[in-house]
């Protein structure tokens, strides 16, 4: 197929100060076998030479556009400016994060799936994560889903998701996307969380399925820059559970499962909460949380944070040879 019968793909990167792993993103944007393609780069006010290195790139190649954000947007709505610059020709979107990087085959294997699936409205893949450059630190991720098929119904793999099945959307550079859905809206993510990239899944499944290749088309790379960390950090994935759970449910699940889901998931994140008073959480953290459930309908209970932190503090108690072991252990990374 030559450049000019390929369907066009929107890649987009939103970037701030990502000056260190950005010329390794866009070589690979460059480097792709599949060839009609744009590459939007929103940077977002960065204090580093990530301007810079853009339009060096953009000055070689015409398919580059470099556009620069009057001011700092928050992370999702930089997100959402770059893929409200999408051409209105594109087929397909493909987001390409800052500090990551795709495969040569990445567009043309996911491109070739979407056009032989027309009900497929996101696709998939494998994708290697991982620190450092020696690759003893990497793995593969979201190989869940069955070989070799690679169609899944969306409201089969969004129930799934929704009950506490596997995780199978993957981050959005390991995504393409339908361009129809991505303009859709004013607002692709549809909401501020950090985890707003799931929720956008679960948007499109309501009337589209799931496509995946089964190979490793893209490399996460993980940092403590990443916003990812900082997730981790506030364990945001709590309470966008429960907000994508109470948002999304209805269209997936029966009022049973949904009250029962919500339940299981109230249970969690208490105990959640209730360990986080023996690590000393500062009031950001707490602030945090309070908001977020209060986004989700829900007030925060201080005598059910009391009581999940009075069960572990027993727990730990009785069990103290396992606390000294916890206590002992190396801290794992990230």
């Amino acid at each position: 197929m030559s450049a000019a019968s390929e369907p066009l793909v929107s890649v987009v990167t939103p970037v701030y100060n990502g000056g260190p792993y950005l010329r390794e993103c866009i070589e690979s944007v460059l480097a792709q076998t599949y060839q009609n393609w744009e590459y939007i780069l929103v940077n977002n006010c960065s204090t580093d030479d990530t301007l810079q290195i853009a339009e060096e790139y953009a000055r070689k190649d015409r398919r580059v556009q470099v556009h620069s954000n009057d001011k700092l947007l928050e992370i999702i709505a930089n997100h959402n400016r770059a893929f409200r610059l999408i051409s209105p020709e594109s087929k397909y979107c493909k987001q390409v994060s800052a500090d990551d990087w795709i495969y040569p085959e990445c567009l043309s294997r996911m491109v070739a799936v979407a056009e032989e699936n027309p009900s497929v409205g996101l696709v998939g893949s494998y994708q290697l994560s991982g620190a450092g450059s020696d690759g003893r630190n990497w793995w593969v991720r979201w190989a869940e889903l069955p070989y070799p098929s690679p169609v899944t119904s969306g409201k089969e793999v969004s129930r799934s998701q929704l009950l506490g099945g596997p995780y199978v959307f993957g981050t959005p550079t390991s995504l393409l996307y339908r361009s129809d859905l991505v303009r859709a809206g004013d607002s692709f993510f549809p909401n501020s969380s950090p985890n707003a990239d799931t929720s956008a899944c679960y948007q499109c499944l309501r009337n589209t399925d799931f496509g995946f290749v089964h190979q490793v088309l893209s490399y996460e790379r993980i940092h403590g820059a990443a916003a990812s960390a900082e997730c981790r950090s506030l364990n945001a994935f709590e309470s966008s559970r429960l907000w994508d759970l109470l948002e999304y449910g209805p269209s997936f699940l029966t009022p049973e499962e949904l009250n029962r889901r919500k339940n299981e998931i109230l249970a969690d994140y208490y105990k959640f909460l209730g360990i986080s008073v023996f690590h000393f959480r500062d009031k950001v953290f707490w602030e945090y949380h309070k908001r977020r459930l209060m986004e989700c309908g829900v007030k925060l209970s201080r005598a059910k944070v009391a009581k999940a932190a009075l069960v572990k503090g027993l727990d730990l108690a009785l069990n103290p040879k396992q606390t000294v072991e916890k206590a002992l252990r190396p801290r794992q990374a990230g």
